[in-house]
This record gives structure tokens, C-alpha cells and sequence, in this order.
């Protein structure tokens, strides 16, 4: 009997072993890639799509993600062997909270896309399951390049949305793959679409070419007259006419918003109420071009966000309204009145960031000079507003969105 049970552990153990290494060794078994600073940017850089799991190992739901994160990592590896066309890593954020705040992780987990090392602006926000995961994976594999077949289909485009479209000769050529490359990025901006080869050959008078089709019937087409090969180029035209330079915050968008760590200046006007939104519009544009990328400018719907109208002591009644939303304060512009006055909307501006603004909050009118940087020191040592800004900030903002919504 002794022998029996011997020899039946010995079998156990060999098939054991023959299995520990068949799964060490399968090539469907895929590789979580841990980030640290000194391979984040090689890894990110070198990888077509990279899905980031950033994570704090005493968070309880990050030890949850943990197992449905390498299971879906496996599904992808098998459909997309390449170990370059799509990644999976992860950052541990307490032992590299330096590459936390570099990418404004403000809460854990946080699954973060990147495109050839460009994070996109939308977070994965879908179900934390295995299938989810790996369905977003493919849906970012579908090429969001729309071939045409007459040059009819491009006339006929959906002018409701902004469309790229590219003339090219061929398909295999350093115009196109730039093109591509910059459709991947900004595919959630606009539609992409491409015209090849013969086709395309009467639009083609002066070599490969590329257009941007505004909203409306009646705007004229503008023509991209940088090179085709230049990707920092071609992506900041592109983004320029994809990405609109004042946007409507919704109850969809607001955390990703938030998320682009930049304050608000907003204009809070009655849904119909295009003409103060055109005149915003043209002032921003005017006034406040140049602080692109230090503030966000937008337009929200009175009706549905009456709760950020209520902390600057306002409703509906009193739009339009623009305020500017630090994430701590909410400042609002004395007049809408005064938005034509020459400068006056871009001193708003630098009002707040040169700390005026909180100082006038806090201690009242604000005789002197402002002194670029004070802002923050003041904000550290004063005391919270109110609960909400024991949150994080993104949480803050969507608390308040999300608590709309639920009331409408």
C-alpha cells in the first residue's frame, strides 16, 4: 500500500511539473510589464497601444483588478502576438509616486491608454471585468482610417461631425503611415478618412494632400500646408481643428475633463443661447489664444448644472454667467457685459494665475501687484472650502456632476 501511495505522488508531482513548465513556457502567456522610471518612456515609446494599470497595493479594489488584469493580458497576447503592437504594465503608485503625479493619478486603480507614448485623454472607464478589457484592446485595434472609393463619398460626408481627409498615392509611404498615426491619437475627435491611388489623383495636383472639413454645409474646407512627414506637425493641425478651443462640458465628459489638471473657464448659458456662446467664443479666441494649454476654456447648460452655479451664489436666472473653476475656489467674472472689453477677460485669467483671484476671495479686494506663485502657498496653509475638497480633485468635480445628473 506504502509503494502504491509513493508512486501515485511521484505522478502527481511529475504531472505537476510538466505543467508548472508548459505554463512558463506557453506562448499565450502574457507579461504584466512593471514601470519604473527608468523604462517607462522606452516602454511607452516603443509600443503601438499600451494599457497602464496604475495601482497602490493597499487599495482593496486594486488587488481585485489584479488577477482580471493578467487574465485579459493572456487574451490579448494570443490575438495580438506582437509585443510591441499592444502592452500591458503596470505602476506601483506608491513606489514611484513620481510617475503618479507625472500622469495626475489621483486614485487608485486607474487604467490609463497610451499611443506611441501618448497618453490619451480618455481613461478606460468601462466594466473591470476580462472581457471588457479586452474588447476596448480591439476596439483601439480597428483602423480609424476610412478608406473612400470616389471622390462623391468625400462630398457627402457627415458635416455634423469634423472631418480629416488625405489624398495620397499609396498606402506604403511615410505621408501615410504620419497620417495614420495621428488618426490613431485623435480618433475620438474626429472621423479620419482617406483617399488612395487613383481616386484620389485629381486632388493630387501638387503631390499627397490633406484637408480638414469643418461642422456646417457651407464652411470652407482648409488645406494643410506643413509636411506630410512631420508627425509633431501634422498633429498639432490636426488637433487644432479636431479639438474644438472652447468645449461643452457634459455629464460624460466632466472627470476626463478634470483630468487634464487644468482649471475651468466657464460659460454658464441657457442651452439656446447661442449668441453669448459666439461671443464667448470669439473672445476667448481673441483674448486667451495664447493661454491655451494653461486653462480650459468651455461652455456649460444652465438648466443641468445649477449645483456649480450655486456655489457662486447664482442660478439660471442669472446666466449668462463665466467663472473660472480652480478646482478649489469658483471665481466669477463681475459682468458678462464687460467679456467685449479689450483685455478685460484675458486680466480674468491672469488674475488667477498669478494668485490674485484666491488672495480677493479670501481677504477681499486686492490693491497690489500679483506675485506669480503665491497662489499655491496660500492655498496650502487655508483651510478647506468645504467637504468636497477632502477629495481629489477629479472626484470633486464629478461628485457634483454626477449629483446633477441623478437629479434631473
Amino acid at each position: 500500500m506504502k509503494q502504491l501511495i509513493h508512486s501515485a505522488n511521484l505522478k502527481i508531482r511529475s504531472i505537476t511539473t510538466i505543467l508548472l513548465v508548459m505554463g512558463l513556457s506557453s506562448p499565450g502567456q502574457a507579461e504584466i510589464v512593471s514601470l519604473e522610471s527608468s523604462n517607462i518612456d522606452d516602454v511607452l515609446n516603443e509600443a503601438g497601444v499600451a494599457l497602464v494599470n496604475f495601482y497602490a497595493d493597499w487599495c482593496r479594489f486594486s488587488q481585485m483588478l489584479h488577477p482580471i488584469f493578467e487574465e485579459a493580458s493572456n487574451i490579448v497576447r494570443e490575438e495580438f502576438p506582437d509585443t510591441k503592437q499592444v502592452v500591458f504594465a503596470r505602476v506601483d503608485c506608491d513606489q514611484h509616486s513620481d510617475i503618479a503625479q507625472r500622469y495626475r493619478i489621483t486614485k487608485y486603480p486607474t487604467l490609463k491608454l497610451f499611443r506611441n507614448g501618448m497618453m490619451m485623454k480618455r481613461e478606460y472607464r468601462g466594466q473591470r471585468s476580462v472581457t471588457a478589457i479586452a474588447d476596448f484592446i480591439r476596439q483601439q485595434q480597428v483602423d480609424p482610417v476610412k478608406e473612400v472609393h470616389s471622390l462623391e463619398e468625400v462630398i457627402s460626408v457627415d458635416r455634423s461631425r469634423r472631418n480629416i481627409i488625405g489624398f495620397f498615392e499609396k498606402k506604403d509611404s511615410n505621408n501615410y503611415h504620419t497620417f495614420e498615426k495621428v488618426a490613431n491619437i485623435l480618433r475620438d475627435d474626429c472621423t479620419f478618412l482617406a483617399a488612395i491611388g487613383e481616386v484620389s489623383a485629381s486632388e493630387r495636383f501638387s503631390g499627397d494632400n490633406v484637408i480638414y472639413k469643418p461642422v456646417g454645409e457651407s464652411a470652407p474646407d482648409m488645406v494643410y500646408l506643413g509636411s506630410l512627414t512631420n508627425f509633431d506637425l501634422s498633429y498639432a493641425w490636426t488637433q487644432d481643428k479636431c479639438v474644438p478651443l472652447v468645449r461643452e462640458i457634459t455629464f460624460e465628459n466632466g472627470e476626463e475633463l478634470t483630468e487634464e489638471g487644468l482649471p475651468f473657464l466657464i460659460l454658464f448659458h441657457v442651452k439656446d443661447d447661442t449668441e453669448s456662446l459666439e461671443k464667448f467664443q470669439h473672445e476667448v479666441a481673441r483674448q486667451l489664444i495664447s493661454e491655451k494649454g494653461s486653462i480650459n476654456f468651455l461652455h456649460a447648460d444652465c438648466d443641468k448644472f445649477r449645483h456649480p452655479l450655486l456655489h457662486i451664489q447664482k442660478t439660471p436666472a442669472d446666466c449668462p454667467v463665466i467663472a473660472i473653476d480652480s478646482f478649489r475656489h469658483m471665481y466669477v467674472f463681475p459682468d458678462f457685459k464687460d467679456l467685449a472689453v479689450p483685455g478685460k477677460l484675458r486680466q480674468f485669467v491672469l488674475d488667477l494665475h498669478s494668485g490674485k483671484l484666491h488672495r480677493e476671495f479670501h481677504h477681499g479686494p486686492d490693491p497690489t501687484d500679483s506675485t506669480p506663485g503665491q497662489e499655491e502657498k496660500e492655498a496650502a496653509s487655508s483651510p478647506p472650502e468645504s467637504s468636497f475638497q477632502k477629495l481629489a480633485p477629479s472626484e470633486t468635480r464629478y461628485t457634483i456632476l454626477r449629483r446633477d445628473r441623478d437629479e434631473l
